[in-house]
């Protein structure tokens, strides 16, 4: 057999295991892949990087976006916010309001070196966000230039549509339709998990209409799922902490930065499970490849 043939016969065996993989996955529960997917890829070590670098990006963003949209007034906090979002109120609503300065005090820092600043720190969360979908996914990783760009533009839309929910959210407390825009929200939420493998995947494109069923993964997990879980889970947290005073708020938005991590996680690989079962079989076996740091026992169980 020459080289050819050897190389044309490797590859019709490749993606012949491929499709086998595709197969006995889509015989496997849903729930259990996703897990099994979720652990060959590492999740509890990419959801703990996810965490600090949440904590260090985007709570500081939000604050300073915050502020800037108040104009920077002394009678605008932040904690009033938290608590309204978690509908906290009596004495708890008080104390978190108490942990919080007012927007005056950012003033300062809303220069292009004081924004830039945080927003540098976002560079290794968008490495980390474009690596850990292409081994959710399967797919061939990016050079380190195509992460950096492309988990950076991710990034940039994933604040934009948190400043679309806030907004929806506000909204709706000022006396407009308020199922008009949960509706939107959970539209928005849909529409961006829809899309962010297109951005963050190889060949993530293909298969649009099944990306939009994947969608729906992240629209459970992070519109509704994580949605009411702040609103059981956080006054707890808070409760506890609350004690503590500041320490005790920034180790609550720590370890809710955690859970947010391990959500982006799961988001990826449910979707990726999700996509894998309703794209075509033969367009799945040949976009999705061997992820080289994961063991051929352990893909084989994915």
């Amino acid at each position: 057999m020459s080289g050819v043939d050897q190389k044309a016969s490797d590859a019709a065996k490749a993606r012949d295991s491929r499709v086998a993989r595709v197969v006995h996955s889509r015989s496997v529960g849903f729930g259990v892949s996703t897990g099994r997917r979720f652990f060959a890829i590492d999740g509890p070590t990419h959801a703990g990087l996810l965490a600090i670098e949440l904590f260090t990006t985007v709570i500081p963003l939000m604050i300073i976006g915050f502020s800037y949209a108040h104009g920077f007034s002394s009678s605008a906090n932040l904690g009033d916010r938290f608590a309204d979002a978690l509908g906290l109120t009596g004495q708890r609503a008080e104390d978190v309001h108490d942990l919080f300065g007012s927007a005056s005090g950012i003033r300062s820092t809303w220069t292009v070196v004081g924004v830039a600043g945080f927003l540098v720190w976002g560079i290794p969360m968008a490495i980390t966000v474009a690596a850990m979908y292409a081994r959710a996914w399967q797919r061939e990783p990016f050079g380190l230039g195509g992460k950096l760009w492309r988990g950076a533009v991710w990034f940039l839309v994933y604040l934009a549509t948190q400043g679309a929910r806030s907004a929806t959210t506000a909204a709706s407390h000022a006396g407009f339709s308020r199922v008009g825009f949960i509706v939107v929200n959970l539209l928005v939420i849909w529409v961006f998990w829809s899309l962010t493998p297109v951005l963050l995947v190889r060949n993530g494109a293909h298969g649009l209409r099944a990306l939009f069923v994947a969608g729906l993964a992240g629209l459970l997990i992070d519109g509704v799922g994580l949605t009411i879980a702040a609103r059981i889970a956080l006054p707890i947290l808070l409760g506890g902490w609350t004690g503590f005073g500041p320490i005790g708020v920034a180790m609550t938005l720590m370890t809710w930065c955690g859970v947010i991590g391990t959500v982006w996680v799961v988001n990826a690989c449910a979707t990726a499970i999700l996509w894998e079962r309703t794209a075509p079989l033969d367009l799945v076996a040949d976009t999705n490849v061997r992820d080289a740091n994961i063991s051929d026992s352990r893909l084989a169980s994915l």
